[in-house]
């Protein structure tokens, strides 16, 4: 089991097949060769190179007296026997008589010198071919005859065999080897076939963002990171499961704060009015001031947590549709210009009679502006400072302040949760924001995003 679950282990498996089959191949195909030697093969009759020298002068003082065709039909008859030989024979006249084969290429006529260099030229150990020359007769003056063998054949059986068989050692080798390469391939072929599917599996999310789970064919060590791939799975729909739960929980108590503390704070707000009519001291008068302003904080604090809830479920009411940009920021605005009046703030409105168009939920925008207006409101006050300006060419808003930034200190900064409306708002439009803030003011930029399409 263990050599079975174990990738590495099946490996050195392979190697060391092919490395004890190698040694065995090569003493099987000794062993084959060997003994096939004395079946396949009778010895060679020319390998002996004395014995053919001493059977050719035997037969050339046979040849004593002999007739010229009594010297053709033994020749003829030798060659029959040694038929891998050349043969032929001169006359005292020294005139080529037989040639066998026929178009054996000698003289036809000898000199004595010419005779000689040809012995000369043919005697030796490594001469090729192989000569042996012998006078016929035992007088030595009837000519005589020569024998020429290749070298080739006269090499011993064995090595005979080994030269024509050489061929299956290295087919032997190159057969082991040429199996353990596809071995080799197919297993590590099946090994990354296993991986390519983990990969996949791993970056082919489903439409809930977490993988499928793979089933696991075996327990090796991809097995095993195939079943920590899935346990990681399972914890991560645990997870999902558990926070969609909280998150509807958390939406649901919200929801269920926003409009139970609605109730109370009506009522708050509703004695705080009636307390104005009363004859009250000036400190009084600037504590119920105060309480109202409170009031007034809680209640759009409550009413931003209701919205914010609202946009981050997908249940925020949309309806998109043309709008004239600079129309709604002069509504707006209009809205908002007598409290900046009341607070005596310098306003710069910059809005022109040339408009563009996006395609938006108005209400939308109209809330974002809000936002931005009472951002200004509350946390730059030191300023006494708003301007609002409409760029038809950047088809861009802007509100600007002399506040002490964003980044800055101020009395009624809260949680951020006003901005994080803001950026929900304009994304889900397909609208940014841009701030530049510094310790002498903010610039708000409010333009598609990214340069994008066109909204209109």
């Amino acid at each position: 089991m263990k050599l079975k679950n174990s990738l590495l282990n099946q490996y050195l498996l392979i190697v060391l097949f092919a490395i004890m089959i190698l040694p065995s191949s090569f003493f099987i195909i000794t062993i084959v060769f060997y003994s096939s030697l004395p079946m396949e093969e009778k010895p060679n009759k020319y390998q002996n190179g004395t014995d053919l020298e001493a059977m050719w002068h035997k037969e050339a003082q046979s040849l004593a007296g002999a007739t010229d065709v009594q010297i053709n039909e033994k020749l003829q008859e030798i060659r029959k026997e040694y038929d891998k030989a050349s043969l032929f024979w001169v006359d005292e006249l020294g005139k080529t008589r037989l040639k066998l084969p026929e178009d054996l290429s000698v003289l036809d006529s000898w000199s004595p010198t010419e005779t000689i260099d040809f012995m000369k030229k043919n005697r030796g150990e490594k001469a090729d071919p192989f000569t042996v020359v012998a006078l016929i007769g035992a007088d030595k003056n009837e000519g005589f005859m020569v024998m020429q063998v290749p070298r080739s054949a006269m090499m011993p059986t064995g090595r005979l065999l080994q030269d024509r068989y050489s061929f299956l050692i290295i087919l032997a080798v190159v057969t082991i080897l040429a199996i353990f390469i596809f071995i080799s391939w197919i297993f590590f072929y099946k090994i990354r076939k296993r991986l390519l599917r983990l990969r996949q599996a791993m970056s082919s999310p489903a439409e809930n963002g977490i993988p499928d789970p793979i089933s696991v064919e075996k327990k090796d060590e991809i097995g095993q990171l195939e079943g920590s791939f899935n346990e990681m799975i399972h914890q991560l729909e645990s997870s999902r499961h558990r926070e969609l739960e909280e998150e509807t929980l958390r939406r649901q108590l919200i929801a269920n704060l926003s409009h139970d503390l609605r109730t109370p704070l009506t009522t708050i707000r509703g004695h705080a009015y009636s307390l104005k009519k009363e004859t009250l001291s000036e400190q009084g008068k600037e504590s119920l001031d105060l309480i109202d302003n409170k009031i007034g904080y809680l209640s759009q604090l409550i009413e931003n947590l209701l919205s914010y809830t609202l946009l981050t479920a997908g249940k925020y009411p949309y309806d998109p549709k043309r709008v004239d940009i600079v129309r709604l920021v002069k509504t707006s605005f209009a809205a908002w210009y007598p409290v900046f009046e009341h607070l005596q703030f310098e306003m710069s409105i910059d809005l022109p009679e040339r408009t563009f168009y996006w395609e938006i939920d108005s209400q939308w925008l109209e809330r974002v502006l809000d936002n931005f207006y009472q951002n200004v409101h509350r946390h730059a006050k030191e300023g006494k400072y708003i301007g609002v300006r409409a760029d038809t060419e950047l088809e861009q808003i802007m509100i600007e302040d002399r506040g002490s930034g964003m980044s800055g200190e101020s009395a009624g900064k809260g949680a951020g949760i006003g901005l994080s409306i803001v950026s929900l708002m304009l994304k889900d439009m397909g609208l940014e924001w841009i701030a530049e803030t510094g310790e002498t003011g903010t610039i708000i930029r409010i333009q598609r995003k990214n340069g994008g399409a066109d909204l209109s």
